[in-house]
């Protein structure tokens, strides 16, 4: 694609994402960034399937357990594997009281795969979100580096 092409898509996908952190709190808000047939895996392993089983799946925590609760969110990574289709990894976890920033041992690795649709909107198709295991990483790549080459 061209770079500007790439650039206006990247600006796009990066405003859903903020909005998608700032709507944390609000189902319906938070439903609202996901797609009809949105696919969303949780850290624990959970699925909610379709944008109503995010917003369900979400309504009762955010009155409940992550109520007042934010969304810690950052963007690591960003690419556009087909025109129309972004693939983004972030790190993120839920803030309460007045944390600003999380404990290393609450943050996820996050991918989404975010989409396009026909009204020229991003939207989130799918996500999935695993607990960081920065001794487990750490070893996976120490693993990856010693393994024999082709």
């Amino acid at each position: 694609m061209p770079t500007s092409t790439v650039d206006a898509d990247l600006h796009s996908v990066r405003e859903l994402f903020e909005g998608h952190r700032l709507a944390w709190g609000d189902a319906d808000a938070y439903g609202a960034h996901f797609t009809e047939d949105a696919d969303y895996v949780t850290f624990f392993g959970g699925r909610l399937v379709g944008r109503e089983g995010v917003v369900e799946g979400h309504r009762g925590l955010f009155d409940g357990v992550l109520k007042g609760s934010r969304l810690y969110a950052e963007i690591t990574a960003a690419d556009f594997p087909a025109p129309g289709v972004a693939l983004v990894h972030a790190r993120g976890a839920v803030l309460k009281g007045r944390a600003r920033r999380p404990a290393r041992r609450a943050l996820s690795v996050q991918t989404y795969v975010i989409v396009r649709g026909a009204d020229g909107r991003w939207r989130i198709r799918a996500f999935q979100n695993t607990r960081l295991r920065p001794r487990v990483e750490a070893l996976s790549h120490w693993l990856a580096a010693r393994a024999p080459k082709g």
